[in-house]
């Protein structure tokens, strides 16, 4: 599912008007009708109800809503923000067809004017300002959303919250905080960085019918992974596979007192469908992979608390996944720096290894081209430089990806993976109990596995990330997002793959 920019909804609404045909105005008639629906089903509309309306598009959207409920005889006030000009064609339509509804009390909000106090039943419906807002509120705007926010009942914004930005950091404005969103058609960027999460609440995306000729036409530079996408990636297996077909990766992991992140990442890779998996590990942790998962074939370092160096012929694995609990002593970053400069296919890189490369750049141009890297946002800050928000770190990703021919799988809670050739894929899947030790150690393993199997790189990051945080939902729901620990997840990836593929 692509997710599109402010710009590039607007010429989605002007393609759906120029080519259904449809007026605009009946357009946004459709969306406000729609959003009725959404409160009836949704048990909201046995309120009364406050709406807040711009001069804008949106307001109009507020000012239709607010006519729908009024002929099912709900209980509505509308107060109109004036800021000096009459408003859009659509808005004044609107408020004209609004006269005709008496029952509806009008209230015009200037500056100097007090707003009247709200009662704690009645909900309220923020359409101030919608996508099209470009810049910070101030003023009288700012103060009706302040007045908004100091309400205790409950708050709708239509489209996204006011003050908010669609495809650009909103980080200082001030902007409604919103209990639901009702936003059409697609998802926006803004729902998915962290920056935005205490306003938009619950987000809902409505279809109001927009054209689909522009949505296949269109690019875009975002998109959703979702069950579909998924399905299209997944291959499932033939009857007469064997352990041949699903390739040989090599973990290279674990260090004295971290050996866990190393039968972490190894139990995963071996969950995600590898055929053959060996791991070379320091030699203190032989007897304990050797134990815990007899699946997996064990190679050790000469040196007993650290992995210092692979003497095997690295050209014989079909992937190689490097990093978790690995340390960042002289010996390893050694190995780092060899296993870079040894082999020519992708590597999947995680937690030590990309603070090694963190701290030593000259090892970012040795990257093998596909490289898949999983920093969260401290690990990418050391790689690439701070940045000053959600988006820019978003943006940086992209640029770094294309830049060096590699896949950054940026973690949070919609992870981010940017591809090479510059799109973006934000997951769907995954919750905050994954916030856990060892969490980032599985989904190496996973990616390793996929990787060896013969999926591309940015195949193997978007399917990884996805069933990882499918494994991770399905933990939660067993037990808790406050107790599942990350064992659990890689317990739980065989069902995340059975239930993908339903």
């Amino acid at each position: 599912m692509k997710i599109l920019s402010a710009e590039e909804i607007r010429l989605w609404d002007q393609y759906t008007i120029l080519h259904e045909p449809i007026a605009s105005i009946d357009l946004m008639e459709r969306a406000a009708s729609t959003c009725v629906q959404w409160l009836e089903e949704n048990n909201v509309a046995d309120s009364r109800y406050s709406i807040f309306c711009g001069k804008g598009n949106n307001g109009g959207d507020g000012l239709a809503i607010a006519r729908l409920l009024a002929e099912r005889n709900y209980s509505v006030t509308v107060s109109i923000l004036e800021f000096g000009h009459l408003g859009t064609a659509d808005f004044q339509a609107n408020l004209a067809r609004l006269h005709q509804h008496p029952s509806v009390q009008l209230r015009f909000v200037q500056p100097g004017v007090s707003l009247v106090a709200m009662q704690d039943d009645e909900v309220v419906i923020d359409a101030l300002f919608g996508s099209g807002l470009n810049r910070k509120l101030e003023g009288i705007s700012a103060s009706v959303v302040e007045h908004i926010n100091n309400h205790s009942g409950m708050v709708i914004s239509i489209d996204v919250p006011s003050g908010m930005f669609v495809d650009r950091s909103s980080a200082g404005n001030i902007i409604v905080k919103a209990d639901h969103t009702l936003s059409f058609q697609c998802l926006k960027p803004a729902f998915l960085v962290a920056e935005n999460d205490e306003f938009a609440g619950e987000i809902h995306i409505l279809d109001i019918g927009l054209h689909d000729g522009f949505y296949h036409t269109v690019a875009g530079v975002y998109e959703w992974i979702n069950a579909d996408a998924i399905r299209s990636i997944h291959r499932p297996r033939k009857r007469y596979a064997h352990k041949g077909n699903f390739g040989h990766a090599l973990i290279a992991a674990g260090s004295r007192g971290k050996i866990g992140a190393a039968v972490l990442a190894v139990r995963a890779c071996l969950r995600s469908g590898i055929g053959l998996l060996s791991c070379h590990l320091p030699g203190c942790g032989y007897e304990i992979m050797q134990t815990s998962v007899p699946e997996a074939m064990v190679e050790t370092d000469a040196d007993l608390n650290f992995v210092t160096k692979i003497d095997k012929d690295l050209s014989t694995y079909d992937a190689i996944g490097v990093g978790p609990g690995i340390g960042v002593g002289p010996g390893t970053r050694m190995l780092v720096r060899e296993i870079l400069d040894a082999y020519r296919h992708p590597i999947v890189l995680d937690a030590d290894a990309l603070n090694i490369i963190g701290a030593q750049k000259d090892l970012l141009q040795m990257l093998p081209a596909g490289s898949i890297l999983t920093p969260h946002p401290k690990e990418f800050e050391r790689l690439f430089g701070e940045t000053n928000n959600d988006f820019d770190r978003i943006q940086l990703a992209l640029l770094q990806a294309r830049k060096l021919n590699v896949v950054i799988v940026l973690k949070g809670h919609h992870t981010l993976i940017a591809s090479p050739d510059g799109k973006g894929f934000f997951n769907s899947t995954g919750n905050a109990g994954m916030a856990t030790g060892g969490s980032g150690d599985v989904l190496t393993g996973i990616l390793t596995g996929l990787l060896a199997q013969g999926y591309s790189s940015v195949e193997a990051a978007i399917l990884g990330v996805y069933l990882h945080g499918f494994a991770g939902d399905t933990a939660a729901e067993k037990y808790s997002m406050e107790a599942m620990i990350a064992g659990d997840i890689v317990e739980c990836l065989g069902e995340a793959f059975q239930r993908t593929r339903k």
